[in-house]
């Protein structure tokens, strides 16, 4: 008997100053998924934020679904994601930043920590700005993807990943494919998607492993994250913002 993905559950928690997030890991039962630290959806009113903390020892994605994100970084960067867009940072041996809601809508994305390997966190950090124009859109039959990483799109990281936004607008299917040797899920955002027999409600995920083949069916519209990366099989030792 074919056995069925682990399931999990996003917990609510509150974060920075005023910002509400859904937080897949790390919490109790599930502290990281090799190479991935931090797998947040937040929600992020006008009035919060984050103000000025620093990271070290990883890489970044803050992907935007709506609202906008006012980035200003040690480095000199000050720049504004909006929707559909993302925000990239290197740590490496260190970064300070601040984000924070631009305009009146609620900054509503995920934002995806990926580890770096021993060899890498010393780096001299580095940011990136990627507007949602920039990423590449495939048209399906019934709905489209988004590539925030991998083929054609322009965000690089120091760690093999590939990162989808996937919408089916009505009845249908999303087929997925996990490389060997990755590790990966399936994040619901809206909607509820079926894999493998397992139906998702937003904020919860299907752990995927290396080599799966698995189809992502749907009786209405629905939303969800495609991830995996390539674990690089080291120890993960996290220190609040910090990843040495």
């Amino acid at each position: 008997m074919a056995e069925h993905p682990l399931h999990y559950r996003t917990v609510d928690m509150e974060e920075g100053d005023g910002a509400h997030v859904k937080r897949l890991f790390p919490v109790a039962g599930l502290r990281h998924v090799d190479p991935f630290v931090l797998f947040d959806e937040f929600f992020v009113d006008p009035e919060a934020g984050f103000p000025d903390h620093p990271h070290r020892g990883f890489e970044a994605i803050t992907y935007l679904f709506s609202g906008g994100m006012h980035h200003r970084d040690n480095l000199g960067n000050d720049s504004i994601v909006h929707a559909g867009g993302a925000q990239v940072f290197t740590a490496g041996r260190g970064i300070i930043h601040s984000e924070a809601p631009a305009g009146t809508e609620t900054a509503h994305g995920i934002q995806l920590w990926i580890n770096m390997t021993k060899i890498h966190k010393d780096l001299p950090p580095a940011y990136q700005q990627v507007n949602a124009e920039q990423f590449p859109v495939q048209d399906l039959p019934v709905g489209r993807v988004r590539t925030i990483v991998g083929p054609g799109s322009p965000i690089h990281l120091h760690t093999p990943v590939n990162y989808h936004d996937v919408a089916l607008n009505h009845e249908g299917e999303f087929h997925v494919a996990v490389p060997a040797h990755h590790m990966g899920l399936i994040y619901a955002v809206s909607g509820r998607p079926e894999v493998s027999g397992e139906e998702l409600s937003p904020g919860e995920a299907l752990a995927l492993a290396g080599g799966s083949m698995l189809t992502v069916y749907a009786e209405q519209p629905c939303r969800f994250i495609c991830l995996n990366g390539q674990p690089h099989g080291e120890p993960i030792i996290q220190h609040g913002p910090f990843v040495d």
